[in-house]
């Protein structure tokens, strides 16, 4: 039980101005005296911060009011002070406001900014009289902290005893949707909770709505977002934000910057704010959407943006990885202030580019400029000395996580480890950094392994991968691929047709290869075998005549990456119809003489594109960049930026 401690001596208070509680006469003075009653001078110190000093003056308060109260509980959450939060409660229960919902809200908000979820509950568990606002108060709590599933059993508590949920508990139990249970189990009661709002008349108000399509969104139903956002009334740039935020999370790109301009168009009272244009940046990103990013540039700089540290940041990223990686830098050199993320960005870049010495540069100006590398800044130079080969540089940065930087190296971490090792053929030393791992390799390690397996076509380790690989994501058709061609470049038929039988027997889509190119500010996209585009004729026309010719110049169609027993001439005919040789022919027939081709592939660009490109960067004298799920391929005279490793 807490308990009140007894008054302490304190230094003599100075007068301040406050509202008049006490008129005495001074006897040497024909005026007025006017002094403040101890509450006020109270309520005047957390006002000014001066929180110590009123913790001595409560001590003469015998009776401290509610507002006093309030104003002690908010000074001690600007204070940061859990230990003067615990006399001021210790008080306020030996007053007997203990029981007050109004107090009993700032309090737990209190012990939720002081990081003290336990005496939070507490306030709760002991309050007999819940109202809406502490209920919300602990579901705030909660939410903060990603304790999802306990605000879905509080939520289902608080229905139980008959409290009506106002707008703040519908929005802190949809987002605990998202951070609690799993995906079946979060959207059931997400579904649930939507029901209940339709029921007591809130699809009106803009701020749920947005939540609700916020929530959909993190699971995955783009259409059920999509619903919810078509029957609002009412939209704000936040509704618009989080729609537009939708799309790009579920790699919908091209509908972001279509509903982008819808907002623009139609909207004429709602302008797009720094999270809006992180959003539209991050999707030219997705599609290597140079021209278009160019143009949302120019509104960051009129609209004054280019301030925002997120922004900047989407900018570098947007220039990079659409292959402009100068004007990338340009954008980081100019930034007034730089955080993690921002140096971050910049890192990244030049590691996707193959530029990883560049990228260990530039992480130890980071470092050395004071700020702090976050784990995410590992990841980034870890990456780019993968890229670029650069193994002993890759493990003195692996170390250093720990001996240096007081940090502990996660799964990812582990997993550019031995994508570093085993793309250089180091699979032994690989694979016995997973055996060495103090926690539990996850998937994207397993994962590094498999995909190395591939380039060296290891059947044994790529074996032992995969089999982790279908206990731990037994869904994910990419490992049953990279396993199938690795079975079918060592010759292995009957295993190949074991896999794809693996395939269908569990009812897994394989993800199907799809490229986009940006042609006069519009976003094309192609799919494999692609027969819906006007051009289509003169597309595989075109492909037709480069490919006969380029083969008196030594081109061979890389036929082994096709799984199945064909003759060569139709396993010719099928590479020829893969998305990102599709894409390259219409930028070659729309884009003007000179210009540079960009394209982007969702999947891994294989040996037979890459090897074509490079036949027709030097046939056609074309510059040509291929941003695939890897790195960016610059290809130029005939040779790619990667070197042939990727």
């Amino acid at each position: 039980m807490l308990a009140f401690q007894g008054p302490q001596k304190h230094p003599i208070l100075p007068h301040y101005s406050s509202p008049v509680s006490s008129i005495s006469t001074n006897p040497n003075s024909n005026s007025l005296s006017i002094r403040p009653s101890v509450n006020q001078s109270i309520q005047s110190l957390c006002l000014r911060n001066n929180l110590k000093q009123a913790l001595q003056l409560l001590y003469k308060e015998p009776n401290p009011t509610q507002h006093t109260y309030e104003l002690l509980i908010l000074s001690c959450s600007r204070q940061n002070s859990l230990s003067d939060a615990g006399i001021v409660h210790r008080r306020l229960i030996h007053d007997g406001f203990d029981q007050d919902p109004f107090l009993a809200t700032k309090l737990i908000d209190m012990y939720s900014q002081l990081d003290s979820l336990e005496r939070a509950r507490l306030v709760f568990d002991r309050i007999r009289k819940r109202t809406v606002f502490v209920w919300n108060a602990l579901f705030r709590a909660l939410s903060l902290k990603g304790n999802g599933e306990e605000v879905l059993e509080l939520y289902r508590r608080m229905n139980a005893v008959g409290v009506r949920s106002d707008r703040f508990t519908y929005t802190y139990v949809l987002k605990a949707c998202v951070v609690g249970e799993g995906l079946s189990l979060g959207l059931g009661k997400g579904r649930e909770i939507h029901a209940q709002i339709l029921r007591h008349g809130y699809e009106s108000h803009v701020h749920i709505m947005t939540t609700l399509v916020d929530m959909y969104s993190r699971l995955g139903c783009v259409d059920d977002a999509c619903f919810v956002f078509n029957e609002m009334t009412e939209r704000s740039v936040v509704s618009w934000s989080a729609m537009i935020a939708c799309y790009v999370k579920n790699g919908m790109s091209l509908e972001a910057l279509e509903l982008f301009r819808e907002m623009m168009v139609e909207s004429d009272d709602v302008l797009p704010n720094s999270v809006t244009m992180v959003s539209v940046l991050q999707a030219c990103t997705s599609l290597a959407a140079l021209e278009q990013g160019k143009l949302l540039h120019a509104y960051v700089l009129r609209k004054g943006l280019d301030t925002v540290l997120p922004v900047t940041s989407a900018l570098v990223t947007m220039y990079a990885r659409c292959g402009d990686l100068e004007l990338g830098r340009r954008v980081f050199d100019q930034m007034v202030r730089r955080d993690v993320v921002s140096w971050n960005s910049m890192i990244s870049s030049y590691g996707s580019h193959g530029f990883g010495r560049k990228a260990i540069d530039l992480f130890n100006e980071m470092v050395s400029s004071g700020t702090k590398p976050s784990l995410i800044s590992f990841v980034s130079v870890l990456g780019a000395c993968s890229h670029e080969g650069l193994i002993e540089e890759g493990k003195s940065l692996f170390e250093s996580i720990r001996k240096e930087h007081g940090m502990f190296p996660s799964v990812e971490h582990h997993a550019c480890l031995v994508d570093i090792l085993g793309r250089a053929n180091r699979l032994d030393e690989a694979a016995q950094i997973i055996a060495d791992m103090r926690i539990e390799p996850g998937p994207k390690v397993w994962g590094s392994l498999l995909g190395s397996c591939r380039i060296h076509c290891n059947v044994e380790f790529a074996e032992r991968a995969f089999k982790r690989l279908t206990q731990l994501e037994a869904k994910n058709a990419g490992n049953y691929v990279l396993m199938a061609e690795i079975y079918a470049e060592a010759g292995m038929w009957d295993q190949v047709k074991r896999v794809k039988t693996l395939l269908e027997t569990r009812g897994i889509q394989k993800l199907s290869g799809c490229s986009w190119i940006e042609v006069k500010r519009k976003i094309y996209s192609f799919m494999s075998a692609d027969e819906l585009n006007t051009q289509n004729e003169q597309i595989h026309a075109l492909l037709l005549k480069l490919s006969a010719e380029m083969k008196e110049m030594g081109y061979v169609p890389q036929t082994k990456v096709v799984l199945y027993h064909l003759e060569d001439e139709e396993k010719e005919r099928i590479v020829l119809g893969h998305s990102e040789k599709l894409a390259l022919a219409y930028g070659l027939i729309n884009n003007s003489r000179g210009k540079i081709i960009r394209i982007t592939k969702n999947l891994r660009l294989c040996e037979d594109c890459h090897s074509f490109t490079k036949f027709i960067s030097k046939f056609v004298s074309r510059e040509i960049l291929v941003r695939d799920v890897n790195r960016i391929h610059y290809f130029r005279d005939g040779v790619c930026s990667c070197h042939d490793y990727w």
